[in-house]
């Protein structure tokens, strides 16, 4: 019985393994470093953020791993899959911060080092440039609104001649009967006239449900709900 242990480290140097590793950190806390400075939401995670670092790492590991063996990148794959994660991402640009430290990870692990550091100040720019100058902006601001009304009686029109009132635009959204179907919940999107305030509309609507619960949530596409 051969009990000789193979030691297939050789195919790379402790040179490839510590300058792989240590671009994928420097490039990936750019990476996050660029994503705190641009994040503007209320849903800032230090784990996240810590995440990414880790996350380039470990995908420059895996691609000195893989190196060019088939088998191997299959098996790396298989044993991959089983990972669940449970926590939502929230914003698709999460998602996106995501795919660059993967790229730079890969790029790093099969030793294009060149390509890495290039892509990632290319891909850090263009952030920080859209970030400086708000590009793609909507500048039209919309509300939400939310109320609620007695199941019992017609106040539809009521609400519908406030907001005609108050508002240059609305939709309604959704209508829910909540407590047992004793109340219905409507929910609208509304764009308030110039020189009108959220306060205004609230108190106009608090006096035709009877004084039931209203609630207008503005900014509501710039903070998560």
């Amino acid at each position: 019985m051969n009990l000789e242990v193979q030691d297939l480290s050789g195919t790379f140097s402790a040179g490839d393994i510590a300058l792989s590793l240590a671009l994928s950190f420097v490039l990936s806390a750019a990476v996050a470093w660029v994503y705190r400075f641009t994040h503007r939401n209320v849903s800032y995670s230090q784990s996240y953020v810590q995440t990414l670092v880790v996350l380039g790492m470990l995908i420059s590991l895996i691609m000195l791993i893989v190196g060019s063996n088939i088998a191997r990148a299959f098996a790396l794959v298989g044993a991959l899959s089983v990972v669940r994660f449970r926590n939502a991402i929230k914003e698709t640009r999460d998602v996106g911060f995501i795919f660059v430290v993967m790229g730079i990870g890969m790029a790093t692990g099969t030793r294009f080092y060149s390509l890495a550091v290039v892509a990632a100040i290319s891909i850090c720019l263009v952030i920080v440039v859209m970030f400086r100058f708000n590009w793609f902006a909507s500048h039209v601001q919309r509300q939400v609104v939310k109320l609620q009304v007695p199941s019992e009686g017609f106040y539809t029109d009521a609400i519908q001649d406030v907001l005609i009132a108050h508002t240059s635009e609305f939709e309604l959204v959704s209508m829910e009967s909540i407590r047992g179907g004793a109340m219905t919940e409507m929910m609208y999107t509304v764009r308030l006239k110039s020189g009108h305030e959220p306060g205004q509309l609230i108190s106009a609507l608090g006096e035709r449900t009877g004084g039931q619960r209203v609630t207008v949530l503005t900014g509501y596409d710039q903070t998560d709900l």
